[in-house]
């Protein structure tokens, strides 16, 4: 039997900033045995600092200038969690994630750049835009775009902008650059007697030039003492309306990097060595700009970031390999870049200044470069293993066990279950009064439905696969409108030690008991193995959700209903593209959304309007559950146009990206060999997919008024039950 390797340390990288996004490309390139490598980001896709003014001026699109860090995970092997973090605790070695178990690590990288300072002004934490989270910002301005669309003629909306250091100024130009046409009046503001201090005097004076051919007015020492709903009040006593403000001065860290207990500088940024390492521990590594490097203190910009990436790489394998570390010293200057709203650039390194359209041309040059580094990743991983954990080696000596010697350990479930019943009292079993087997509650009136679903990872945050393996299991109760009770886990975990496993486990369940708490259905129990690959399932027990015991029927169509679906279609060909990383992550993020949308208020809908047909869309595809929904004389016909799909489906589809499970469903009889991504969607197999219902034309209206009301917004009337057809297909297109 051939031995298996064993997962034994976790490395976490927080942020998706340019260092981290380099550095896992670069260890992906050379992976280490043992080694599981997670990335947390709030965010799919980051921004790369240098392209952002050229992306508010229109010069490039959002894929030009981001990174897609799902797309980048899937293709290094690494997890991916979109979550913020709100804490670090380094005695226990956890990170705090909102509404969700602690996430454990051995090693932790930083890199989660740094924000504007606001709370030193009173009102404009409340009153304006910053630059930063760039998601936020990006949001707010195509808001801003179709607002401008609807302003009076002779009304210019009055837009301020706070800041005169490069950030502040290449904003100020894109947004006048983007917005030449547009009835507006854009102001700059700047504490200090100059615009660009750190620049030198022509770069300065080619700015100012910049500024005033756009018809930015430029105040200088204006320094901001409060802002109100839409004025400037300046500790002068001069004040300025505005109608949106964006604010771009300063810089300032996490607040709970402080509260961690992690040394900083004066300012709250994570002190670090020349080896990135924290000054006050060794198991954090820090980088771009929520570090300082207290033996070289940089201003806070995006290429000394990039210029950490390959000592960050090299340290983080070396930590972890007991090996020797690098030290990293940053350059005292660099070549600064600086966009002039329209494609012209200023290039500026201490007494060198120059400027013109050559200038922009060559930043675009150099940005794109840097892009290609992740919008075309080799098509294969590199063949072979070249490091080792120490760990790994000995606990590989011996190829793992079957039949029951494949438990999980005893003391990583146990550990699991406290610290899972410490926050679920009432849902989560107690792990010294377990019994052989679980007693299950007992429904009112008797009867029981039973059903059972086991899924492989779909997604690489564990706590995540926990949320969408609980909601896909409940889904088969509430298709027979049922309320849940209680759930048995059958959990598979990958060759690890006992310390991952336990971390796995307590995000694995922990996640499935957030849904479970939804609806109050206690995880009364389950079984665990180890395996090559994780996979998770629950078997569910529920009850009647109607009062009077009535239930959802598979066969309960009846000639002449209309079929609505309360979910968009596309899980699998969105998800195959991910595994041939050929997604985009906002794709993926709206079907993870969609996945996790609950089944349970659409069948309290669906019985309350009269619904007796019903089921949920799942492996076999809206063709292959309809054809089972449908009595030996019924046919249906669908509106290719009526039929809801999740962004990026159709393309995928387009593209001939298929799940492995399409070709089966085609099997089916439903399918012509004419591409047409259309009727592929039909054949697309789902997971935790939307409701098929059956119902009367006269409530169809009001059933789906009611779902979109509930949150299911795109519930539509997708066709109609008819009587089979004497030939061609039984289910028809038009």
């Amino acid at each position: 039997m051939l031995k298996q390797p064993q997962l034994c340390r976790d490395l976490v990288l927080v942020g998706g900033g340019h260092a981290h996004a380099l550095a896992l490309r670069m260890l992906a390139m050379k992976p280490v045995s043992g080694l599981r490598v997670t990335l947390v980001s709030p965010a799919s896709h980051t921004p790369y600092s240098g392209m952002l003014p050229g992306l508010v001026a229109g010069h490039y699109t959002f894929t030009d200038s981001h990174i897609d860090l799902v797309r980048l995970c899937q293709w290094a092997g690494v997890r991916f969690i979109r979550a913020e973090i709100t804490g670090l605790d380094l005695a226990r070695r956890e990170l705090t994630l909102p509404g969700r178990a602690p996430l454990g690590y051995d090693v932790l990288s930083l890199d989660i750049g740094s924000q504007p300072e606001l709370d030193s002004v009173p009102g404009a934490r409340e009153h304006a835009t910053p630059v930063k989270p760039v998601a936020a910002l990006w949001q707010r301005w195509q808001n801003l775009e179709l607002a401008l669309k609807e302003q009076p003629p002779g009304q210019p909306l009055q837009l301020a902008v706070v800041g005169g250091g490069a950030g502040g100024v290449e904003l100020a130009l894109a947004m006048a650059h983007r917005l030449r046409d547009a009835p507006v009046a854009l102001a700059l503001f700047c504490a200090g007697p100059d615009i660009l201090p750190g620049y030198n005097r022509c770069s300065r004076r080619a700015a100012r030039r910049a500024l005033d051919e756009a018809g930015i007015v430029l105040h200088c020492y204006s320094r901001v003492q409060r802002v109100e709903a839409t004025t400037l009040e300046f500790d002068d006593g001069a004040s300025a309306p505005f109608d949106t403000l964006f604010w771009c001065t300063g810089a300032a860290a996490a607040t709970w990097i402080a509260d961690s207990g992690l040394a900083t500088d004066k300012q709250g940024f994570v002190a670090v060595h020349d080896t990135l390492q924290a000054t006050s521990d060794d198991s954090v590594f820090a980088v771009g700009d929520i570090a300082t490097q207290l033996a070289h203190p940089r201003p806070k910009a995006g290429v000394y970031a990039v210029r950490q990436a390959p000592v960050l790489a090299h340290n983080l394998r070396n930590i972890l390999l007991g090996r020797p570390l690098r030290t990293h010293r940053p350059q005292r200057e660099f070549l600064s870049l600086l966009s002039l709203g329209r494609r012209r650039a200023i290039a500026d390194r201490g007494p060198f200044s120059v400027t013109g359209d050559w200038v922009w041309r060559w930043k675009d040059r150099i940005d794109r470069k840097f892009m290609d580094q992740f919008a075309h990743l080799p098509p294969v991983m590199p063949a072979g293993v070249t490091d080792v954990l120490p760990d790994t080696e000995s606990a590989a000596s011996q190829a793992p066990c079957g039949g029951c010697g494949a438990k999980v350990g005893g003391d990583s479930l146990r550990f699991a279950l406290r610290q899972l019943r410490s926050r679920y009292p009432q849902l989560c079993p107690d792990p010294e009064a377990a019994d052989d087997a679980a007693i299950m509650p007992v429904p009112p009136g008797g009867i029981q439905l039973q059903s059972i679903d086991i899924l492989r990872a779909l997604v690489g945050d564990p706590w995540l696969m926990g949320r969408i393996a609980a909601n896909h299991a409940l889904s088969d109760l509430y298709a027979s409108g049922a309320r849940p009770l209680a759930a048995l886990a059958a959990v598979t975990l990958p060759f690890a030690s006992p310390a991952l496993q336990q971390r796995e486990l307590v995000q694995l369940l922990g996640g499935a008991l957030a849904e479970f708490a939804r609806v109050n259905c206690q995880l009364v129990g389950g079984h665990s193995l180890q395996g090559p690959e994780l996979a998770i399932g629950f078997a569910v027990q529920g009850a009647p959700l109607d009062a009077s015991g009535r239930l959802l029927h598979k066969r309960g169509l009846r000639d002449d209903d209309l079929l609505l679906l309360t979910k968009p279609l596309g899980t699998g060909t969105l998800f195959a593209g991910l595994m041939q990383n050929r997604a985009d992550g906002r794709d993926i993020s709206a079907a993870i959304e969609m996945m996790l949308q609950s089944n349970f208020e659409a069948a309290g809908l669906a019985l309350a309007h009269g619904v007796e047909g019903a089921t949920d869309v799942t492996g076999f595809g809206l063709v292959g559950h309809l054809l089972e929904m449908l009595g030996p004389e019924q046919g249906a016909a669908l509106e290719r146009a009526a039929l809801p799909a999740l962004p990026g489906a159709l393309a995928n589809l387009q593209a001939g990206i298929y799940s492995t499970m399409h070709a089966d469903n085609a099997r089916l009889g439903e399918h012509t060999a004419t591409p047409d991504p259309r009727r592929d969607l039909l054949l697309d197999p789902q997971t935790s997919g939307g409701l098929l219902l059956g119902v009367t034309p006269a409530l169809a209206g009001p059933l789906r008024a009611a779902l979109q009301a509930a949150g299911y917004g795109d519930a539509a009337v997708i066709g109609k039950v008819n009587r089979r057809p004497d030939t061609g297909e039984r289910i028809q297109l038009d």
